[in-house]
């Protein structure tokens, strides 16, 4: 694997899309759904704008052109992936292309319920830390040949930590006085010097509480693919620290039988997600974001000193 650092370029602008150009390019390109209402859905995502198609099917939008490079590999590789996992996934039932004033290539999927996974709404955390680590350990187990490596599709998941270094320095620069930065930078080097054994699996890529949906407190689903790929699958544990608890990320760890390396990368990649969310949100004086950051921090401090993080891990994940 190559030790270059890619360039993540500049923030993506994201598109407004209105309901009424969603009910155009229904209209235009799928004329057996034109008479379905089109609404918003709540909290309806950053990459991708999404909206409820009458009661049963959602439109998912790119926001932005680097999000459009998903479509397609979404449209490959889901209806390959459904019948090999455990829950339900989002199969597309159909691909749009630009048009009503919308520059990109757009997809219609069948609508999964269910609400999006919060600590307070798991009914049982180990069990949701078991479901979860089930469900990675069968994406996992999917041949890879042909598989989408780590690129601007998916923002580099999948490859080296180090392409977020530069990011995770200039966070700490701004948290100067709000974090402990010499055991962050601690926790981040072990990270970096943990060896990836090459060996490539296929990963979600972005595996957050939104992703995740409950029926009745129970993992029911996943979605938005949209950062899948084949590579290092650690990016798929940051979950063990932004949502599980300290019981439940044992469980998890166990499931997936995890080794050190790969789980200080894991905890790497929980570690960049939650110093930039944390680094945004004080310079945005976002107090609610601010407090979660704060609290996945401590999660990862916490977990670091018990003993699993005490040295620099070596050796293959």
């Amino acid at each position: 694997m190559s030790t270059d650092t890619p360039d993540l370029g500049p923030v993506p602008q994201r598109l407004t899309i209105t309901v009424e150009q969603v009910r155009r390019l229904v209209e235009q390109q799928f004329p057996q759904w034109s008479r379905l209402p089109v609404a918003p859905v709540a909290n309806g995502g950053w990459d991708n704008r999404t909206f409820h198609l009458g009661a049963g099917m959602l439109v998912r939008l790119p926001s932005a052109a680097e999000y459009a490079l998903a479509v397609d590999k979404e449209h490959r590789w889901l209806p390959a992936f459904a019948s090999r996992l455990p829950l339900p996934i989002p199969v597309p039932l159909a691909k749009g292309e630009p048009g009503a004033g919308y520059p990109y290539a757009w997809s219609i999927y069948r609508w999964l319920g269910g609400e999006p996974a919060g600590a307070d709404r798991i009914a049982d955390p180990v069990r949701f830390a078991v479901d979860l680590a089930g469900f990675l350990t069968a994406l996992q187990s999917i041949d890879p040949a042909d598989g989408p490596r780590p690129g601007k599709h998916n923002w580099f998941r999948g490859g080296t930590l180090r392409t977020f270094d530069g990011m995770v320095q200039n966070a700490l620069a701004e948290l100067h006085g709000h974090v402990d930065a010499g055991l962050a930078r601690e926790i981040w080097k072990s990270a970096l010097d943990a060896r990836w054994d090459g060996v490539e699996s296929w990963f979600h890529g972005d595996v957050a509480e939104g992703n995740l949906l409950l029926d009745d407190g129970q993992l029911a689903a996943v979605i938005d693919f949209g950062t899948c790929g084949v590579g290092d699958p650690a990016c798929d544990l940051a979950i063990a620290w932004t949502l599980l608890t300290a019981e439940g990320r044992q469980a998890f760890r166990e499931r997936l039988r995890v080794g050190e390396a790969t789980w200080a990368r894991g905890r790497g990649w929980a570690l960049w997600k939650t110093l930039a969310t944390l680094a945004y949100a004080v310079g945005d004086d976002d107090e609610e974001e601010a407090a979660g950051a704060r609290r996945v921090l401590g999660e990862i401090f916490s977990e670091y000193a018990a003993g699993s993080g005490s040295a620099a891990p070596r050796g293959t994940g």
